[in-house]
């Protein structure tokens, strides 16, 4: 199996800037794409961004321009940078893996943007 370990959540005034941080370990071969989803109240869980093991992004739409997606491969750890954060990216944030045995989760990680 698969931990991730999501870091850096937490409340941020309109404007700021926060850094989430995802550590991967265990039985880890290849990491292939990994990537942060989130989960406001009431609403589905939606993808945020994703990069692969070459480093390719992908965004979602609405996000570009605000939030970045990095990773380290020497160190199983994939990153988030969120800036100019808005009341409505409140969410918990879930970090994900995906590895050629399967699809793993994060546990989460709480982003509160205060108006």
């Amino acid at each position: 199996q698969v931990q991730l370990v999501e870091s850096g959540g937490g409340l941020v005034q309109a404007g700021g800037s926060l850094r989430l941080s995802c550590a991967a370990s265990g039985r880890i071969f290849t990491l292939n794409a990994m990537g942060w989803y989130r989960q406001a109240p009431g609403k589905e869980r939606e993808l945020v961004a994703t990069v692969t093991r070459d480093g390719m992004t992908d965004y979602a739409d609405s996000l570009k321009g605000r939030f970045t997606i990095s990773r380290d491969n020497a160190k199983n750890t994939v990153y988030l940078q969120m800036d100019s954060l808005k009341p409505e990216d409140t969410a918990v944030y879930y970090c994900n893996a995906v590895l050629f045995y399967g699809n793993f989760w994060g546990q989460g990680t709480q982003v509160t943007v205060s108006s």
